[in-house]
């Protein structure tokens, strides 16, 4: 059999928010192209298990790590546990999220607070964490999970955009930082995508058709739209990317 022209035999992925939606996508993609995974969730353990499963159905081991991305403290015992379990470490996916509504003027700092905890200091936490690992070992691949609202805005979801945008400017900032240690740092940012993050706005048929008509590919992306792209990102093909933002939104929002 011809060897897959992304191969990454022998590689170690942490992915954080890899129960559901593009984090259990890409659990399982990593898996088919030879990783084995570490899957970081906050709660809902039967779903990290049905993903901890899929990869052992495709041939790959995966460990499950339970916890709250906002504390480093986990963070550190999440990439500990890791090294312990498989030896190695060699990419991390950043993508736990969460995305809530904010009426500037009406809202409470908390509910910003909240937001930031999980999409920027989440983030932080387990890069804080990972770049240790990837300096002694001089080599290492984060892929942030961002979004097109990080670009260009989102009216009553400002805090949201506002950690993307955040998620972007640190992406960027860290691929010059530690390039000469060559650990890559690029995002994915994706437009919308069917998970059950956006299941409140899908469930109006009508709001989920006109979603679809402005984007020109003509179709929602499914998690596996996005996960390609993080496991492009990871491989060998991208070598000589660092300091990118990917969009992945079927053409709907063009930046550049």
């Amino acid at each position: 059999m011809e060897t897959p022209l992304i191969n990454l035999t022998g590689q170690v992925v942490l992915i954080t928010g890899g129960s559901r939606g593009i984090g259990a996508a890409a659990a399982k993609m990593f898996a088919h192209v030879g990783a084995d995974v570490a899957i970081a969730y906050r709660e809902n353990t039967e779903a990290a298990n049905a993903v901890a499963q899929a990869v052992g159905q495709i041939g790959r081991r995966a460990i499950l790590l339970k916890g709250e991305v906002s504390d480093p403290a986990v963070a550190t015992q999440h990439i500990a546990r890791t090294l312990e379990e498989f030896g190695r470490l060699d990419i991390l996916v950043n993508n736990a999220g969460i995305w809530t509504y904010l009426n500037t003027g009406e809202a409470s700092v908390q509910t910003w607070d909240d937001l930031m905890a999980v999409n920027l200091r989440g983030m932080f936490n387990y890069t804080n964490a990972a770049v240790k690992i990837f300096k002694e070992q001089q080599q290492g691949n984060i892929i942030n999970v961002s979004s097109t609202a990080g670009q260009r805005g989102e009216a009553f979801h400002s805090h949201y955009a506002a950690s993307k945008g955040g998620m972007n400017a640190y992406t960027k900032s860290l691929s010059t930082e530690l390039a000469h240690f060559n650990i890559r740092v690029n995002a994915v940012a994706p437009g919308w995508v069917d998970t059950d993050l956006n299941d409140e706005v899908f469930a109006l048929s009508a709001e989920k058709e006109t979603i679809r008509r402005g984007i020109p590919l003509g179709r929602i992306a499914s998690p596996e739209d996005i996960a390609g792209p993080i496991v492009f990102l990871a491989s060998a093909l991208a070598q000589h990317i660092t300091g990118e933002i990917i969009n992945v939104n079927g053409g709907s929002v063009l930046c550049g």
